[in-house]
């Protein structure tokens, strides 16, 4: 290869952007933050959430996930959808309150988003990138490892417990925090 081809791979690289460099509101907050600086360095499972699907059970799972992991660098991002059959209708406090007080969520949740489509949010446009897969369904799963890259994605039925999901998670874990 010669070097102006291998040159402007390496500055293509370069400008690419992070799969975490996106700027989304804590829900119902009013202010942006990034998630590349709030959440870098952590083993991620970005999930499409939705309060009136036969998914919204997995709340419970993914904030078991979060309690037993959290401490070793590990954390559940939920970002709320009304993607599909409008099983998100609610305002983002409306939907603060029921994850609150319906399942006890306490792992970060973002505004809410669109996560399929032309209109999907940049993050989840990502996702697809890195994956060739766009959620088809409410509490599609993606895990991003510590170096934030896309390591696999699971569809909504597969649970937060599910054994192969968890040794995902596992072996993630095991990694080296990234040094800043």
């Amino acid at each position: 290869m010669s070097v102006k081809p291998l040159i402007a791979m390496v500055l293509m690289a370069a400008a690419a952007p992070s799969l975490l460099d996106v700027e989304y509101r804590p829900l119902a907050g009013k202010t942006p933050v990034n998630l590349n600086q709030q959440q870098g360095g952590k083993v991620l499972l970005i999930v499409n959430t939705a309060s009136k699907c036969g998914f919204t059970p997995q709340y419970e799972g993914l904030e078991a996930l979060q309690q037993r992991y959290a401490e070793r660098g590990f954390a559940v991002l939920g970002f709320p959808s009304n993607d599909f059959r409008g099983q998100e209708p609610g305002s983002e406090e409306e939907i603060q309150e029921f994850c609150t007080l319906t399942y006890g969520v306490k792992f970060p949740m973002y505004e809410k988003v669109q996560v399929v489509g032309k209109d999907a949010t940049p993050l989840y446009q990502r996702l697809r990138e890195a994956t060739g897969v766009e959620p088809g369904w409410n509490f599609h799963k993606y895990l991003v490892s510590r170096d934030g890259r896309v390591v696999g994605n699971w569809p909504s039925k597969v649970k937060p417990d599910d054994p192969e999901l968890v040794a995902a998670i596992e072996r993630e874990l095991q990694a080296p925090a990234p040094s800043r």
